[in-house]
């Protein structure tokens, strides 16, 4: 019999963390994890737009260290899981900053803070790079209630913020789109 997608036991706004503990849709697990996989989604449609086939290979890493993330919030922090949940390493850091340094290596200088926009594969990066940061609020939010969240989660989430601001000039590089400086209204 094949696999099937529902289950009917969430229909009470109720879900179980990888363990067997219940809680409510809203936990705040249950958020942080959410907004990891919203933003996997987003890494996917970067990767469908750019076109470009080594940042599509760092992406499709990222997907992966993505759900690695999200298995690991997933987890009941009280409970010990059967499954053989995969570690996020200090390598998938070290690539993130390689390829920022390379990409950084081809763009000009910012000399302003720049606005969001000029292609929508630039501002679909943006949005990531949004979401990114907010997968890494409510996972500071999870420590500040004293649920365990592994030290390097966040330290990739912020990383992975700031390579997605990198790659959106890197896209606005490849499509010939200049960034938008912001300039401030003074008056």
């Amino acid at each position: 019999m094949a696999f099937k997608i529902y289950t009917k036991t969430g229909d009470k706004g109720t879900t179980s963390l990888i363990g067997g503990t219940k809680v409510l849709k809203n936990h705040s697990r249950i958020e942080s994890y959410g907004t990891i996989d919203e933003l996997n989604s987003y890494i996917g449609l970067i990767r469908d737009l750019l076109q470009h086939e080594a940042t599509g290979k760092v992406l499709l890493e990222i997907q992966d260290r993505l759900f690695t993330i999200g298995s690991s919030l997933a987890c009941d922090p009280n409970k010990e899981t059967p499954l053989k949940i995969p570690d996020l390493k200090p390598s998938d850091i070290s690539l993130l900053e390689t390829e920022m340094d390379s990409m950084d290596e081809v763009l000009e200088p910012m000399k302003s803070f720049i606005l969001p926009g000029g292609h929508p594969t630039i501002s679909t990066i943006h949005i990531a790079r949004c979401v990114c940061r907010r997968a890494e609020r409510l996972c500071v939010q999870l420590m500040d209630m004293e649920e365990p969240v592994e030290p390097l989660v966040l330290k990739y989430l912020n990383r992975l913020s700031d390579y997605l601001f990198i790659l959106a000039r890197y896209a606005g590089h490849l499509y010939n789109v200049a960034d938008i400086p912001w300039k401030p209204r003074v008056s």
